[in-house]
């Protein structure tokens, strides 16, 4: 059953993603923290490791074949994900299980918040 719920929470990930342009990351790291009981270090580094290649690709070269890509943007907020995603892995090591749970929880509630009231 834990497989199956795996897949399940990857293909949510993925329709999320493709729908909304977010990373994978908002529904991977919440399922396996919540439905799964993985430690939040775990659940992040876990959510990194599965994005790796299937990151939007697919999502990405239809958003392209549509002309709604704008390329040189991609590549320099590309550059910024690959320096910041070392630099907040980083950080997270030196945080209590229980603080980055609560910052991620923050992070996403502020989010909410204001596209909700945007």
């Amino acid at each position: 059953m834990t497989w199956v719920l795996v897949a399940l929470i990857g293909l949510v990930a993925g329709v999320v993603s493709g729908l909304f342009g977010v990373g994978g990351a908002v529904v991977i790291v919440p399922a396996l923290v919540l439905l799964l009981k993985l430690p939040q270090h775990t659940a992040n580094g876990t959510s990194l490791a599965s994005l790796l290649l299937p990151v939007g690709l697919l999502g990405a070269i239809e958003y392209y074949r549509r002309g709604q890509v704008n390329i040189p943007y991609a590549i320099i907020i590309a550059v910024g994900l690959f320096l910041g995603a070392f630099a907040g892995a980083h950080l997270a090591g030196g945080l209590s299980d229980t603080t980055l749970r609560k910052a991620f929880g923050a992070f996403l509630l502020v989010v909410a918040g204001k596209l909700l009231l945007s």
